[in-house]
Protein backbone atom coordinates (compact mmCIF):
# COMPACT_ATOMS: atom_id res chain seq x y z
CA UNK A 1 0.00 0.00 0.00
CA UNK A 2 0.87 3.45 -0.88
CA UNK A 3 1.29 4.90 3.05
CA UNK A 4 1.57 8.55 1.60
CA UNK A 5 -1.35 8.74 -0.50
CA UNK A 6 -3.70 7.15 1.58
CA UNK A 7 -2.21 9.78 5.07
CA UNK A 8 -2.38 12.45 2.16
CA UNK A 9 -5.69 11.93 1.53
CA UNK A 10 -7.03 11.06 4.75
CA UNK A 11 -5.41 14.70 6.41
CA UNK A 12 -6.70 16.79 3.03
CA UNK A 13 -10.20 15.82 3.65
CA UNK A 14 -9.76 15.57 7.51
CA UNK A 15 -8.64 19.17 7.65
CA UNK A 16 -11.62 20.21 5.21
CA UNK A 17 -14.09 18.34 7.56
CA UNK A 18 -12.38 20.06 10.71
CA UNK A 19 -12.58 23.62 9.59
CA UNK A 20 -16.58 22.64 8.96
CA UNK A 21 -16.78 21.29 12.58
CA UNK A 22 -15.38 23.95 14.23
CA UNK A 23 -17.16 26.43 11.81
CA UNK A 24 -20.90 24.93 12.92
CA UNK A 25 -23.14 22.79 14.48
CA UNK A 26 -25.61 22.28 11.67
CA UNK A 27 -22.73 19.64 9.47
CA UNK A 28 -25.24 18.51 7.34
CA UNK A 29 -26.22 21.74 5.65
CA UNK A 30 -23.05 20.63 3.39
CA UNK A 31 -24.48 17.63 2.21
CA UNK A 32 -26.88 17.72 -0.65
CA UNK A 33 -27.59 15.27 -3.37
CA UNK A 34 -28.58 17.02 -5.99
CA UNK A 35 -25.78 19.25 -6.28
CA UNK A 36 -23.46 16.03 -5.68
CA UNK A 37 -25.50 14.13 -8.36
CA UNK A 38 -25.28 17.21 -11.03
CA UNK A 39 -21.05 17.69 -10.52
CA UNK A 40 -20.42 13.89 -10.43
CA UNK A 41 -23.03 12.99 -12.89
CA UNK A 42 -22.01 15.97 -15.26
CA UNK A 43 -18.43 15.09 -15.26
CA UNK A 44 -18.95 11.28 -15.96
CA UNK A 45 -21.49 12.04 -18.93
CA UNK A 46 -19.07 14.59 -20.68
CA UNK A 47 -15.75 12.34 -19.82
CA UNK A 48 -17.96 9.19 -21.68
CA UNK A 49 -19.40 11.86 -24.87
CA UNK A 50 -15.42 12.81 -25.46
CA UNK A 51 -13.24 9.36 -24.80
CA UNK A 52 -14.48 5.60 -25.61
CA UNK A 53 -15.78 3.85 -23.04
CA UNK A 54 -13.07 1.52 -22.40
CA UNK A 55 -10.42 4.31 -21.50
CA UNK A 56 -12.73 6.11 -19.24
CA UNK A 57 -12.87 2.80 -17.15
CA UNK A 58 -9.41 2.39 -17.11
CA UNK A 59 -8.98 5.84 -16.23
CA UNK A 60 -11.99 5.09 -12.81
CA UNK A 61 -9.98 1.96 -12.33
CA UNK A 62 -6.61 3.47 -11.78
CA UNK A 63 -7.83 6.42 -9.23
CA UNK A 64 -8.14 3.32 -6.75
CA UNK A 65 -4.80 1.99 -7.79
CA UNK A 66 -2.58 4.93 -6.61
CA UNK A 67 -3.18 3.43 -3.42
CA UNK A 68 -1.10 0.52 -4.09
CA UNK A 69 2.38 1.08 -3.72
CA UNK A 70 4.63 1.82 -7.29
CA UNK A 71 6.19 -1.12 -8.71
CA UNK A 72 9.42 0.44 -9.08
CA UNK A 73 11.24 1.74 -6.17
CA UNK A 74 14.73 3.95 -5.95
CA UNK A 75 17.28 0.53 -5.45
CA UNK A 76 14.98 -1.08 -8.38
CA UNK A 77 17.27 0.54 -10.74
CA UNK A 78 20.57 -0.05 -8.22
CA UNK A 79 19.74 -3.48 -9.15
CA UNK A 80 18.70 -3.23 -13.02
CA UNK A 81 22.66 -2.41 -13.64
CA UNK A 82 24.01 -5.60 -11.30
CA UNK A 83 21.95 -8.02 -13.57
CA UNK A 84 23.25 -6.40 -16.78
CA UNK A 85 26.39 -6.38 -15.16
CA UNK A 86 26.04 -10.08 -14.52
CA UNK A 87 25.08 -11.01 -17.65
CA UNK A 88 27.88 -9.15 -19.23
CA UNK A 89 30.46 -11.37 -17.50
CA UNK A 90 28.69 -14.18 -18.43
CA UNK A 91 28.70 -13.16 -22.15
CA UNK A 92 32.07 -12.65 -21.63
CA UNK A 93 32.75 -16.02 -20.25
CA UNK A 94 30.72 -18.39 -22.15
CA UNK A 95 29.42 -16.07 -25.36
CA UNK A 96 25.79 -14.44 -26.02
CA UNK A 97 24.42 -18.54 -26.12
CA UNK A 98 24.79 -18.83 -22.10
CA UNK A 99 22.73 -15.64 -21.81
CA UNK A 100 19.75 -17.65 -22.54
CA UNK A 101 20.01 -19.99 -19.67
CA UNK A 102 21.34 -16.97 -17.25
CA UNK A 103 18.41 -14.52 -18.22
CA UNK A 104 15.42 -16.85 -18.22
CA UNK A 105 14.55 -16.98 -14.19
CA UNK A 106 15.21 -12.94 -14.38
CA UNK A 107 12.75 -12.12 -17.00
CA UNK A 108 9.76 -14.01 -16.02
CA UNK A 109 7.07 -11.64 -15.93
CA UNK A 110 9.06 -8.71 -17.35
CA UNK A 111 7.82 -8.56 -21.22
CA UNK A 112 10.18 -5.85 -21.98
CA UNK A 113 13.10 -6.94 -20.24
CA UNK A 114 12.20 -10.42 -22.15
CA UNK A 115 12.11 -9.17 -25.39
CA UNK A 116 15.19 -7.12 -25.17
CA UNK A 117 17.13 -10.13 -23.80
CA UNK A 118 15.63 -12.15 -26.42
CA UNK A 119 17.26 -9.23 -29.50
CA UNK A 120 20.45 -10.07 -27.76
CA UNK A 121 20.41 -13.69 -28.39
CA UNK A 122 19.07 -13.23 -31.74
CA UNK A 123 22.35 -11.35 -32.59
CA UNK A 124 20.81 -7.73 -33.10
CA UNK A 125 23.30 -5.50 -32.65
CA UNK A 126 23.55 -2.43 -30.02
CA UNK A 127 22.27 -0.13 -32.27
CA UNK A 128 19.33 -2.41 -33.66
CA UNK A 129 18.40 -2.90 -30.15
CA UNK A 130 18.29 0.25 -28.96
CA UNK A 131 16.15 1.71 -31.41
CA UNK A 132 13.67 -0.49 -31.35
CA UNK A 133 13.68 -0.96 -27.53
CA UNK A 134 13.35 3.32 -27.63
CA UNK A 135 10.19 2.28 -29.89
CA UNK A 136 8.91 0.32 -28.21
CA UNK A 137 9.24 2.90 -24.59
CA UNK A 138 7.71 5.76 -26.26
CA UNK A 139 5.03 3.96 -27.77
CA UNK A 140 3.66 2.13 -24.05
CA UNK A 141 4.61 5.39 -22.62
CA UNK A 142 2.03 7.49 -24.82
CA UNK A 143 -0.54 4.29 -24.40
CA UNK A 144 -0.54 4.22 -20.76
CA UNK A 145 -0.79 8.19 -20.27
CA UNK A 146 -3.97 8.56 -22.24
CA UNK A 147 -5.69 7.61 -18.88
CA UNK A 148 -4.01 10.69 -17.44
CA UNK A 149 -4.90 12.80 -20.12
CA UNK A 150 -8.87 11.71 -19.73
CA UNK A 151 -8.55 12.29 -15.47
CA UNK A 152 -7.43 15.54 -16.41
CA UNK A 153 -9.98 16.57 -18.32
CA UNK A 154 -12.37 15.25 -15.80
CA UNK A 155 -10.80 17.55 -13.35
CA UNK A 156 -10.84 20.98 -15.40
CA UNK A 157 -14.77 19.60 -16.19
CA UNK A 158 -15.74 19.03 -12.52
CA UNK A 159 -15.11 22.39 -11.45
CA UNK A 160 -17.37 23.75 -14.85
CA UNK A 161 -20.20 21.58 -13.21
CA UNK A 162 -20.56 23.04 -10.18
CA UNK A 163 -20.25 26.47 -12.10
CA UNK A 164 -23.71 25.16 -14.13
CA UNK A 165 -25.08 23.61 -10.50
CA UNK A 166 -24.58 27.25 -9.28
CA UNK A 167 -26.48 28.60 -12.23
CA UNK A 168 -28.80 26.52 -11.89
CA UNK A 169 -29.32 27.29 -8.15
CA UNK A 170 -29.56 30.47 -8.88
CA UNK A 171 -32.30 30.51 -10.82
CA UNK A 172 -34.12 28.22 -8.40
CA UNK A 173 -33.90 30.92 -5.64
CA UNK A 174 -34.90 33.83 -7.88
CA UNK A 175 -37.71 31.86 -9.08
CA UNK A 176 -38.95 32.01 -4.95
CA UNK A 177 -38.18 35.15 -4.66
CA UNK A 178 -41.81 36.46 -5.42
CA UNK A 179 -43.17 33.19 -3.59
CA UNK A 180 -42.31 31.19 -0.31
CA UNK A 181 -39.19 32.38 1.22
CA UNK A 182 -37.89 28.89 2.40
CA UNK A 183 -37.33 28.16 -0.95
CA UNK A 184 -34.46 30.46 -1.05
CA UNK A 185 -32.37 28.70 0.97
CA UNK A 186 -32.70 25.41 -0.93
CA UNK A 187 -31.56 27.38 -4.03
CA UNK A 188 -28.94 29.41 -2.12
CA UNK A 189 -27.32 25.93 -0.76
CA UNK A 190 -27.38 24.02 -4.40
CA UNK A 191 -25.60 27.08 -6.13
CA UNK A 192 -22.62 26.94 -3.41
CA UNK A 193 -22.63 23.45 -2.90
CA UNK A 194 -22.19 22.58 -6.48
CA UNK A 195 -19.16 24.84 -7.04
CA UNK A 196 -17.33 23.19 -3.80
CA UNK A 197 -18.16 19.65 -4.77
CA UNK A 198 -16.95 20.51 -8.01
CA UNK A 199 -13.34 22.24 -6.47
CA UNK A 200 -13.17 19.32 -3.99
CA UNK A 201 -13.77 16.64 -6.82
CA UNK A 202 -11.09 18.12 -9.10
CA UNK A 203 -8.30 18.86 -6.34
CA UNK A 204 -8.32 16.52 -3.80
CA UNK A 205 -9.11 13.51 -6.23
CA UNK A 206 -9.16 13.23 -10.46
CA UNK A 207 -6.08 16.02 -10.41
CA UNK A 208 -4.02 14.59 -7.93
CA UNK A 209 -4.64 11.01 -9.17
CA UNK A 210 -3.44 11.84 -12.41
CA UNK A 211 -0.31 13.34 -11.61
CA UNK A 212 0.71 10.60 -9.47
CA UNK A 213 -0.38 7.94 -12.30
CA UNK A 214 1.80 10.20 -14.71
CA UNK A 215 4.56 10.31 -12.51
CA UNK A 216 4.85 6.46 -11.96
CA UNK A 217 4.59 5.90 -16.04
CA UNK A 218 7.65 8.38 -15.82
CA UNK A 219 9.73 6.05 -13.55
CA UNK A 220 8.66 3.30 -15.50
CA UNK A 221 9.86 4.91 -18.89
CA UNK A 222 13.14 5.67 -17.05
CA UNK A 223 13.89 2.39 -16.23
CA UNK A 224 13.10 1.09 -19.33
CA UNK A 225 15.46 3.41 -21.09
CA UNK A 226 18.18 2.07 -18.45
CA UNK A 227 17.45 -1.05 -19.28
CA UNK A 228 17.68 -0.51 -22.87
CA UNK A 229 20.83 1.31 -22.50
CA UNK A 230 22.38 -1.96 -20.96
CA UNK A 231 21.36 -4.26 -23.22
CA UNK A 232 22.51 -2.38 -26.05
CA UNK A 233 26.07 -2.77 -24.57
CA UNK A 234 25.34 -6.30 -24.34
CA UNK A 235 25.07 -6.87 -27.32
CA UNK A 236 28.36 -4.87 -28.40
CA UNK A 237 29.90 -7.13 -25.98
CA UNK A 238 30.91 -4.40 -24.22
CA UNK A 239 33.14 -4.87 -20.91
CA UNK A 240 31.04 -4.84 -17.65
CA UNK A 241 33.18 -2.01 -16.57
CA UNK A 242 31.94 0.29 -19.51
CA UNK A 243 28.65 -0.97 -19.08
CA UNK A 244 28.75 0.01 -15.13
CA UNK A 245 29.77 3.38 -15.91
CA UNK A 246 27.31 4.09 -19.04
CA UNK A 247 24.42 2.55 -16.84
CA UNK A 248 25.04 4.72 -13.68
CA UNK A 249 25.72 8.11 -15.92
CA UNK A 250 21.74 7.70 -15.81
CA UNK A 251 21.68 7.25 -12.03
CA UNK A 252 22.00 9.59 -8.79
CA UNK A 253 25.17 9.34 -7.55
CA UNK A 254 23.55 7.75 -3.98
CA UNK A 255 22.39 4.72 -6.53
CA UNK A 256 25.63 3.98 -8.34
CA UNK A 257 26.52 0.47 -8.73
CA UNK A 258 29.75 -0.44 -7.79
CA UNK A 259 31.69 -3.34 -9.60
CA UNK A 260 34.39 -3.88 -7.24
CA UNK A 261 31.92 -4.67 -4.40
CA UNK A 262 30.25 -7.42 -6.55
CA UNK A 263 33.64 -8.58 -7.37
CA UNK A 264 34.28 -8.82 -3.28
Amino acid sequence: MSLATIVGFLVSMGLFLGSIAISTKNYWIFADLASFVMVVGGTLGATFIAYEPRYVFLSLKLILRIVMSPRIGRNVLKNEVGRVIRWAYTVQKNGIPALEQEAKKSTAGDRFLKFGVDMVISGYSGAEVREIMNNTIDTTFGRNTVQVDILKNMASAAPAFGMIGTLVGLVIMLDNMGGDPGGLGKGLAVALLTTLYGVLFARIILLPAATKILQREQIIRFRNYLVAEGLALLADRKSPRYIQDKMNSFLDPSLHFNIDKMKG
